[in-house]
């Protein structure tokens, strides 16, 4: 499954994302395509509300899924994800 989000700046973020993805969905096969802001997961389709939701959490929205304020917070989200993704590398 591929879901396009928002604020994926780094390879800190890719960083922090893969790796809650990889606990929650129990897979190894993720890639973060940063520049163009794509996440390819090997999931059930089905269950893509749910990696919209914990993507949601950590900062990242699905593209136009967020408006506004939301939006300013989960800028501030994402800058705090891709910042523990530095520091875990």
């Amino acid at each position: 499954m591929d879901i396009t989000v928002e604020n994926i700046k780094c390879g800190g973020c890719a960083g922090t994302i893969t790796k809650k993805l990889s606990s929650t969905f129990d897979t190894e096969n993720i890639n973060v395509n940063i520049e163009q802001g794509t996440i390819s997961i090997d999931i059930d389709d089905t269950r893509r509300e749910e990696l919209a939701q914990v993507l949601l959490g950590l900062g990242y929205p699905e593209t136009d899924s967020v408006h506004g304020l939301n939006s300013a917070k989960a800028k501030a989200k994402s800058f705090v994800s891709c910042a523990i993704g530095k520091m875990d590398q």
